[in-house]
């Protein structure tokens, strides 16, 4: 059975990219556009992984990770930063509000897969 992975993200770009390099790996694909429909999204279907922007409308990343880390239900889902914040500090701060990992955009569709295959064995 594939790899279920969540993306939460609002590009459009952004998000057929993600969509076609997951596909092309033969993962299953959720999708979502913000941080709150990314929460119900996650509580639905317990993803194995979820990539997800950080500035998004209606909740953006940093929000939406810190309530699933919360939710005894969704707090060991895996959860990848996906932002175009690379400033220094940006990482950190993704990092201590609950991300498991940080991937500053432009997404390398190269880098994309071995980040998630680390996480998902």
């Amino acid at each position: 059975m594939p790899h279920k992975i969540l993306i939460v993200e609002d590009n459009e770009k952004n998000h057929i990219l993600l969509i076609d390099v997951l596909r092309h790996f033969n993962y299953e694909v959720i999708e979502a556009a913000d941080g709150s429909e990314g929460i119900r999204m996650a509580n639905e279907n317990m993803p194995d992984l979820i990539l997800m922007d950080i500035q998004m409308p209606v909740m953006d990343g940093l929000s939406a990770v810190k309530i699933l880390k919360e939710n005894p239900k969704t707090k060991g889902i895996k959860v990848i930063a996906l932002t175009s914040f690379a400033m220094k500090g940006d990482k950190e701060k993704c990092l201590s509000a609950g991300f498991d990992a940080y991937m500053p955009k432009p997404i390398d569709p190269v880098a994309l897969p071995e980040i998630i295959r680390k996480f998902l064995n």
